[in-house]
């Protein structure tokens, strides 16, 4: 009897702790979408503007990062995380919206980290290859860079579509996505279920820190230098100005870089932990699965990545703060003239 009731006080609490989280995700989401959108929405005027100071090739992989950034908000947190839990049988979960969905979904995840990879080795270039950043660091390239990692992952995230089927038929509409089986028994689905997780988020990840590792190497050991010849010249230690221009570079590679970095390793974490463990996301008990859990919030980081970045370009970058503070202003200067007049 004992035993029982301590049985059902657990099953309670286990409940009321899936609760809490469900509460979480649903306050989370919409805050995220609410600063995420426009802080995006903003730094993609500001840029597109072109003046901020930044070299062609530097804007557009910051304006291809930025909309891959607002195309995470719209699709990852708004369509599938927000109507998931407000609108949980709307259009949106009829079985053909849910498979493009989850296509979108990680079309916008995996441009989002590689354009960030893209970023990270055209500054890698500029830094640590002098020759060959006259031909690689250019506009032209930089579309050229775009351009084919956008192909490559809008044909990896259509193949996503195929592997769903309806959950449930209620009157003969189809509802909700699961997998087909035969996505677990065909050696090109398993192939593919494989490659998923190399292509997003092991590559970008590994390639992130060691091109931020060989570019910290690389100055540092051309500062020493610099310094050791300028001491040598001036006889005292003086301020440099290529020194300072080279530092305010890498902030804003080191802030994006090292915010991706961070934001993502629980989901980096979970990607390993479930391959090594051999388990699956979902047990049917919801919130209370800790393995969803892991996973859940290792999305919510990864999402998060997206919302901060504008705030990250805005921190970093006088410029982009003056304009920001220009366009600010700009309403009330009409309403003044207007006022005037």
């Amino acid at each position: 009897m004992l035993s029982g009731k301590c049985k059902n006080n657990s099953e309670r609490l286990t409940e009321m702790h899936g609760v809490q989280r469900g509460l979480v995700f649903a306050i989370y989401y919409p805050a995220l979408a609410v600063i995420g959108v426009p802080a995006n929405l903003t730094v993609i005027v500001i840029l597109s503007r072109r003046r901020c100071g930044l070299s062609g090739c530097n804007t557009y992989y910051l304006v291809s990062m930025v909309v891959s950034d607002l195309f995470v908000m719209v699709t990852a947190v708004i369509l599938n995380r927000i109507a998931g839990i407000y609108f949980p049988f709307s259009f949106l979960s009829i079985t053909p919206m849910c498979s493009l969905r989850s296509v979108l979904n990680y079309g916008a995840i995996d441009s989002s980290a590689w354009f960030t990879v893209a970023f990270t080795f055209d500054r890698f270039v500029a830094i640590c290859c002098q020759k060959l950043k006259i031909k690689y660091c250019t506009e032209k390239m930089a579309a050229y860079v775009i351009g084919i990692l956008s192909i490559l992952i809008c044909t990896k995230s259509v193949l996503l579509y195929f592997i769903y089927e309806p959950r449930y038929m209620i009157n003969n509409i189809p509802w909700f996505c699961s997998v087909k089986e035969i996505f677990y028994m065909s050696p090109i689905w398993a192939a593919l279920d494989w490659i998923r997780p190399i292509f997003n988020p092991f590559i970008p990840f590994i390639l992130i820190l060691l091109l931020n590792a060989l570019t910290v190497r690389h100055i540092l050991v051309a500062n020493r230098a610099r310094k050791r010849l300028r001491t040598q010249s001036n006889g005292e230690n003086q301020g440099d100005p290529e020194l300072e221009k080279r530092r305010k570079s890498m902030v804003l590679l080191f802030a994006i870089s090292g915010s991706f970095i961070l934001l993502y390793l629980l989901f980096f974490i979970t990607i390993i932990y479930v391959r090594i463990e051999k388990v699956t996301y979902f047990s049917g008990s919801g919130f209370s699965t800790s393995t969803f859990i892991l996973e859940e919030y290792g999305f919510m980081l990864q999402f998060l990545s997206s919302g901060i970045n504008p705030f990250i370009y805005a921190g970093t970058q006088s410029k982009i703060r003056a304009e920001l503070k220009t366009g600010l202003k700009y309403p009330f200067r009409q309403i003044v003239k207007m006022l005037r007049i």
